[in-house]
Parts: C-alpha cells; structure tokens; sequence
C-alpha cells in the first residue's frame, strides 16, 4: 500500500487523501448546515487537508469552513488560495497578482478563517499581465511577516514552476489531473523530484469515471465504484500526489474517503496505467 501521510514543505504532516470544499454551497442561507455537516463528517473521517480559496462564494467557503470547524483540531490543515478577485463595477472575475492585492486577500482570508497565520497559501493562477518575482515576491514578504508559512502554486507549467522556485520555496502545485487526463505529467514529475506536493483537482473527471470501459471493470473486480479506483489510482501513481475530490453529499464524501483503503495489484494498476494512452 502506498504511504498514507506526507510532509508538505518538509515539516508539515497530512493525511494524503484530503477534501476540496469549492463545492460546499453558500449561496442561500438553508443550505449552511449541510455545508457544515459536510465539512464537519471530513474532519470525522480523518481527513486532515481541506483546500479552499477566495474565489470560491468571494470568501463565503472560507467563512463556513471557520463556522463549522473553528477551533480547528491541531492536525488539521486548511489551504487557501489568492489571486482571483471579483470587480467591484462589474462582478465579473479576474486573475489579480498585484503585490497590493495578494496582501488584501490574505488578509481577508486570516479573518474570515480565524487564523493569524496561513500554514499553506497558493497562488490561484499566475497573472501574466504582473512579472512572477512581484507575485511570488509579495508572498514571500507575507511569509516572512509571519502571517503564511508555505507557499504553493496552482495551474502552472513545469517551466513556470522552475522559474518560481528561483524566487521562493515551493511547498505544493496544484493542477487539473486524474486517470483520463495527464496533461501536467510533466509538472508531477517536477514534483516529484522535488519533493514537492501535488494536489491534483478533478481528481475523477467531474463524475465521468464510469464512462471508461476498463475503469467500470476494475471496479467490479475490487467491489468498488469507477469513483474509488480512480482516487486509488492517483494515491498508487506518486508518493507526492493529495488528491482533494471535492463534494456537497456526505454519502460521496465516505464513498471518497474510503479510497484511500483501495489496494491496486500491480496488475491492476497496469490496466489502468494504460487508459490515457488509449484516450
């Protein structure tokens, strides 16, 4: 079985099956207890990585993760992310890497967690229209201040990634990637050889999982669902890899967490290895 824990940053241990809450509703006031039960079952369950940011409800994920969890148990990590800002005029969104900016946001993202220090913030996307060593630079300053202690990116390429470890440490990446789309293969084996951690998003194509002939038979093979393998297979695939499937349903959320118990033979994960050179 593969290692069921790492040491993001070196020093900063979670469980490596963690839980993206983007999907957690906020919008209308009746749905906040669901939310909150949601959120509530992860850390019950023993997820100990939940990734939010402030794109997701312009704070309002933040803010129900503070309400369900806070105090928050001292192995539990919460990472956000920064550098998607919602117009004012327009309510249109729009990347945002100004220095000015990306302070604002963590400091809105402290108080709305109730927290004096982000133990992992990452950059949401680059924003090409401000030079990385302005971005990444305005991060390491919040570092330094003390109110983040690791830095990560999010939707970069292997290059983009090797040139902002020239800047700072890079603690985790997070890119799209799941069994049937492996664009950013590259970028995971930069992190790998860097010890660095890999949180890959649509970790199951967005329910698509099934679909694949060879999936849905691995998964009766293992009575398990398309959706399990597919976790499975990402914890088997790299030691770096935290995949964070994300859910509003507490019966998804077990059915997810239960993956991680998912054993693959050699044989299995040889078939699967297989799907997206097939695609």
């Amino acid at each position: 079985m593969p290692s069921t824990t790492f040491r993001i940053g070196g020093d900063l241990p979670v469980g490596r099956l963690g839980f993206g809450a983007m999907h957690l509703p906020t919008e209308k006031p009746e749905d906040r207890p669901s939310a909150i039960a949601v959120a509530r079952r992860a850390v019950d369950l023993g997820i100990t990585l939940i990734d939010t940011a402030h794109m997701y409800g312009a704070g309002a994920n933040e803010e129900v993760l503070a309400e369900a969890l806070h105090p928050y148990p001292k192995n539990l990590l919460i990472t956000t992310k920064v550098g998607v800002v919602r117009s004012a005029e327009t309510g249109e969104w729009a990347l945002n890497g100004r220095p000015e900016s990306l302070r604002a946001e963590v400091d809105h993202a402290l108080r709305r967690l109730r927290v004096d220090r982000l133990e992992l913030l990452q950059l949401h996307r680059v924003d090409p229209e401000t030079p990385l060593a302005d971005q990444l630079g305005a991060l390491r300053d919040l570092r330094d201040a003390g109110k983040v202690g690791r830095i990560g990116l999010s939707e970069v390429t292997a290059a983009e990634l090797a040139e902002a470890r020239e800047i700072v440490d890079i603690a985790s990446v997070q890119n799209r990637y799941n069994l049937t789309d492996r664009e950013h293969e590259p970028v995971l084996a930069a992190c790998e050889a860097a010890d660095i951690a890999f949180l890959p998003w649509r970790t199951v194509a967005w329910g698509k999982a099934g679909d694949r002939e060879e999936v849905a038979a691995v998964a009766a093979e293992l009575d398990a669902t398309p959706t399990q393998v597919c976790l499975a297979w990402l914890l088997d695939h790299s030691p770096v890899m935290l995949p964070i499937p994300g859910t509003s349903s507490i019966a998804h959320l077990e059915e997810n967490t239960a993956a991680a118990d998912l054993a693959l033979t050699p044989e299995l994960r040889a078939r699967l290895d297989g799907i997206a050179g097939a695609a």
